[in-house]
């Protein structure tokens, strides 16, 4: 229909986020279907690197979980579905790739079985959740039948997962994803905008991680064309006026003036992965060093447990 052709490591990551030959970060792809414009996140399919995972989950309204026929459900698969969970993504479709390798209908039943039972064990409706069979390289080399399961799947996504609910009305907000200079014309921070709506010409702070600053958006971007505005579920390049790009960074967010106030205390409530979830396979010990993430940054931490507490 109306998507455009990338190449498969054109969509996987940029390149200088490469390493191991595994995906280290989450990349953005735009395509439509008769009823919706999708914004598409990538997500990395290796456990060193679910904080890239976490800040785009943070951002999806649903979910294609893509599963190899011939292996069946991975570890990271099973890593994928709890965070999907965890961060609130709230039905996903599946879609059981190479159908042309695995051709066996009695493995790829079995497989889709595995993958059901998965989603039903992390509160996913795995009964009703579609699944469709297919085979991305077929359907990339033009094979008619193996095309066909890509609109079918698109068609399943279209009607399972729900139109989301922006929050257009509350104060604007951004989560800083990236940073850039256009030569010439200043400073771009990218992200999706959590919420609000943002114009150009409009006021707006960078809070966090150092002392607030008020800016002035001159400029908003998405997918390369230039707009007027921006508003909630967006993924926009925002422009700002006298800003250095070491000035702004991954972490820090934009938002309408006096609308946040930061905090450097809060309580909270964790989750910790279990062994078979890819977690820790010992306890925590006074002075263990976890990583925390918040939105789009993550930052080292160190836990104190109670007096006369030596592990949990």
């Amino acid at each position: 229909g109306t998507s455009e052709a990338k190449k498969y490591d054109e969509i996987d990551a940029a390149p200088e986020e490469k390493a191991r030959g595994i995906t280290i970060n989450t990349a953005h792809v735009e395509y439509a279907t008769q009823n919706r414009h999708y914004a598409h996140v990538d997500c990395p399919g290796h456990a060193d690197y679910v904080k890239n995972m976490i800040t785009g989950a943070a951002q999806m309204d649903g979910g294609i979980l893509v599963v190899s026929a011939t292996d069946g459900p991975m570890p990271q698969t099973r890593e994928h579905i709890l965070l999907a969970r965890q961060v609130g993504v709230p039905k996903m479709v599946v879609f059981l790739n190479k159908c042309d390798v695995a051709d066996d209908p009695e493995m790829q039943e079995l497989v889709e079985m595995e993958v059901r039972d998965l989603l039903k064990s992390y509160g996913f409706d795995g009964d009703n959740t579609p699944v469709i069979r297919g085979s991305a390289l077929g359907a990339l080399n033009g094979e008619p039948a193996w095309e066909e399961k890509i609109h079918e799947l698109m068609k399943a996504v279209d009607e399972y997962i729900p139109t989301p609910d922006r929050e257009v009305d509350k104060p604007f907000l951004l989560p800083i994803e990236d940073t850039m200079t256009i030569t010439g014309r200043g400073t771009v921070v990218t992200g999706r905008v959590e919420r609000g709506q943002l114009k150009v010409g409009e006021e707006v702070e960078i809070v966090g991680i150092t002392d607030t600053r008020k800016v002035v958006v001159t400029g908003i971007e998405m997918f390369r064309k230039e707009l007027d505005a921006a508003m909630a579920g967006d993924n926009a390049g925002i422009l700002l006026r006298g800003v250095d790009r070491k000035d702004v960074q991954r972490g820090q967010v934009l938002a309408k003036p006096g609308s946040i106030t930061p905090h450097k205390k809060f309580r909270a409530e964790i989750y910790a992965l279990k062994k078979d979830e890819g977690g820790r396979h010992t306890a925590f010990l006074n002075g263990y060093r976890p990583q925390f993430y918040f939105r789009t940054t993550d930052v080292t931490g160190s836990i104190q447990l109670k007096e006369g507490t030596e592990m949990v």
